[in-house]
């Protein structure tokens, strides 16, 4: 058998808001421990000849918080099993046990495990003296917030916002840079020192940029951001962005919008595709900026339409690629491991064959060739051809055969062109010089799409400096020779275009 375990809370620093159930808990307790001696109530506590013993050598000890709080349950359990049957160990923390107290939470988990008694006696959480001191209902909206995890995606402006475990001003500032993802650089929030604590207690009003700024964080520091409906503080959000595009296909919103359908703006995605592409090319980050949100705006369209019938929502969309990402990468969410690209594709490409698995598809019934999009475009698709062929051998021993090919193809297409064979004829000829053309692009380890892309720009940029040339006699290419553009347009290769 065991002794019995229980936890109780000081409060957020005044010993008088110590109720007397938990006075006399501490007083008649086997052991006493405490979190840490940090705390105003255990002076008074102390100087009553009250003897504790504290955890504060652990956290001098290990390297992170986690690991302090598994070791004092670790502790705690271990005295508890090795205590009298019949008596009581009392755990004392800061504020209310079960606000923001991650060792009582391991407790909680635990005791019952190692067949031990666990009771949890309440206290004032600094909870109470922020609702009090900060002047602010929670009833209107109101979340808690952990200083050590806080993320952009947390941080809900239409909610009081408290954020707690402050203790220095490095995690203040940390705090600041997440807040100023979502806020104003001036917007003004609080910082409250030892709330309800007689002659300790002191709140400061700051513009957002000066939360580091601030003396005094400790254990007993917080942190509040007021509510805030202003709209203009959800534009950084996504469910404002799902929430504006619903308001634009809903009745009362734009007629543009509500009539499209997924084959009317179908043209749309592919050209929003595009226009991305062309800022990757140009390595135009505002521009790029700018392009993926088009882009991003057709696929809250496209999934705004299923939601309206029911199918699906974009928040569908957004779990079914978290779990594919999730699955498809053992190496980082699982056990598997991969020490370089390659070994990371063969994950991803052994995962995908398992999800087929796992959605009945009969892999013996499927092609090689399966997977690829029936409508990209021809040059990119026939490159992924070639690639998923070479992947079971269908391929040469090196590029010189593909050389070989195309000397095979060019002379084909000759004699079509010179035979003057069928327009059709001369086509397929044609085709099978550029697929020939795009299978030396995987031997060179070069995308042929990127390839041809770049010549297209070579070409726009030597064109148009021989129409500048012209133009500055007055001229156009239709008043100007071959001859005389070929001049222009080596000068225009000699300058680096």
């Amino acid at each position: 058998m065991s002794a019995a375990l229980t936890v109780v809370g000081l409060g957020s620093g005044d010993a008088d808001q110590l109720t007397v159930g938990i006075i006399k808990k501490m007083k008649h307790a086997a052991t006493l421990y405490v979190r840490t001696l940090d705390h105003p109530v255990l002076n008074d506590l102390k100087q009553e000849g009250l003897e504790m013993t504290s955890f504060d050598a652990i956290y001098e000890a290990k390297d992170s918080f986690p690991e302090v709080y598994d070791e004092i349950a670790d502790r705690l359990i271990e005295a508890a099993r090795k205590g009298e049957q019949g008596t009581e160990i009392v755990y004392a923390v800061p504020g209310h046990p079960m606000v923001a107290e991650a060792s009582v939470r391991l407790l909680k988990e635990r005791c019952p495990q190692m067949g031990i008694s666990l009771r949890v006696m309440g206290g004032e959480s600094f909870l109470d003296e922020a609702f009090i001191r900060l002047g602010f209902d929670p009833i209107e909206g109101f979340q808690l917030l952990d200083a050590s995890s806080l993320n952009t995606e947390l941080v809900q402006p239409q909610l009081h916002t408290l954020i707690g475990q402050v203790y220095d001003v490095f995690t203040a500032s940390d705090v600041k840079l997440c807040l100023m993802d979502v806020y104003p650089d001036d917007y003004p929030v609080f910082v409250g020192h030892a709330l309800g604590v007689q002659g300790q207690e002191t709140i400061h009003k700051v513009p957002l940029h000066d939360l580091d700024r601030i003396d005094g964080y400790g254990n007993l520091s917080l942190i509040y951001v007021p509510k805030n409906t202003d709209d203009a503080l959800r534009r950084r959000s996504f469910a404002r962005l799902h929430e504006i595009v619903n308001i634009l296909r809903s009745p009362g919103g734009c007629p543009w919008d509500q009539e499209q359908t997924h084959q009317s703006i179908r043209k749309n995605l592919i050209e929003e595709t595009y226009e991305v592409i062309e800022t990757i090319d140009e390595d135009d980050p505002d521009h790029m900026k700018e392009e993926l949100g088009d882009l991003l705006l057709q696929i809250l369209l496209h999934s705004q339409m299923e939601e309206e019938v029911g199918t699906f929502n974009v928040y569908d969309v957004i779990e079914g690629l978290n779990d594919k990402l999730i699955f498809r990468h053992p190496h980082v969410f699982g056990e598997q491991q991969a020490e370089n690209a390659n070994e990371a594709l063969q994950n991803w490409e052994q995962m995908k064959a398992e999800e087929k698995k796992r959605k009945g598809q009969d892999l013996q019934q499927t092609s090689v060739l399966d997977g690829i999009p029936r409508d990209l475009p021809a040059l990119m698709k026939g490159y992924k051809l070639q690639k998923k062929a070479a992947k079971v051998g269908f391929d040469w021993d090196d590029v010189e055969g593909v050389f070989a090919k195309i000397e095979e193809e060019l002379a084909e297409l000759k004699e079509a062109v010179q035979h003057n064979q069928s327009a059709e004829e001369r086509k397929l000829e044609l085709g099978d010089l550029l697929f020939a053309a795009a299978n030396v692009a995987r031997f060179i380890d070069t995308d042929p799409e990127e390839a041809l892309a770049a010549t297209n720009r070579k070409f726009i940029q030597r064109f148009q400096y021989i129409e500048e040339r012209l133009r500055e006699q007055g001229r156009t290419p239709s008043d100007s020779n071959v001859d005389e553009m070929e001049q222009y347009w080596q000068a225009a290769k000699k300058s680096g275009l």
